[in-house]
């Protein structure tokens, strides 16, 4: 038996997630309530980048996963490129009550297409939907977009928990589904971990 094989049968899979978007749409809210099932109604922004790391079980399989927690900030845009190396999925993240985080989403598209490869999983991540009385991007509008690019699409609530496990699941079960997104970064390791906090998908 070959060693990849044996790897991508018995060994677990190491996964890097990134997480892009504008400033204040909520990516880190989303990976605290992900992590350790908590909202902070005044999140501190992320500057540069911040990095946590999750065990889980998924299809099976047993996942190092490491979440980049990138700012949005438009000084920090020239320095995000260097963290796209390695990743395996990525989160878009706009919030569905300011439709200028929306209409980035091209950009940041563009900018993941010089960086990553296509066959990358991708979700297209609509953030604060417990503020429905305030949208200004519509679930259909938002869906169909995702669909144009190839991404699979989800609606979330870092507030409410609705919809941020099924964020990370998605993206998680896509790569596990996508061995050669991993089999070739078996002797990658999880380096610097904020959080390791178990997790069952």
């Amino acid at each position: 038996m070959s060693s990849e094989s044996s790897i991508s049968r018995t060994g677990p899979i190491n996964a890097k997630l990134l997480m892009i978007g504008v400033a204040s749409v909520g990516k880190s809210s989303l990976l605290l309530r992900f992590t350790d099932q908590q909202w902070l109604p005044e999140h501190q922004a992320t500057v540069g980048v911040d990095t946590w790391s999750h065990k889980l079980n998924v299809r099976g399989k047993r996942v190092n996963l490491t979440v980049w927690d990138t700012a949005g900030q438009e000084r920090f845009r020239a320095i995000t490129s260097s963290y796209y190396r390695g990743t395996q999925g990525i989160l878009l993240v706009y919030d569905i009550t300011d439709r200028e985080s929306y209409e980035a989403l091209p950009w940041w598209f563009g900018d993941r297409g010089r960086n990553v490869p296509e066959s990358v999983v991708k979700i297209v991540v609509g953030n604060k939907a417990d503020k429905e009385h305030a949208r200004q991007v519509s679930t259909a509008e938002a869906a169909a977009y995702a669909a144009r690019m190839g991404c699979l699409f989800v609606e979330t609530s870092a507030k409410t928990a609705v919809g941020v496990c099924d964020a990370f699941r998605d993206v998680v079960e896509r790569i596990v589904e996508t061995p050669e997104l991993w089999v070739a970064q078996e002797e990658r390791r999880v380096s610097s971990p904020r959080h390791q906090v178990p997790c069952m998908i």
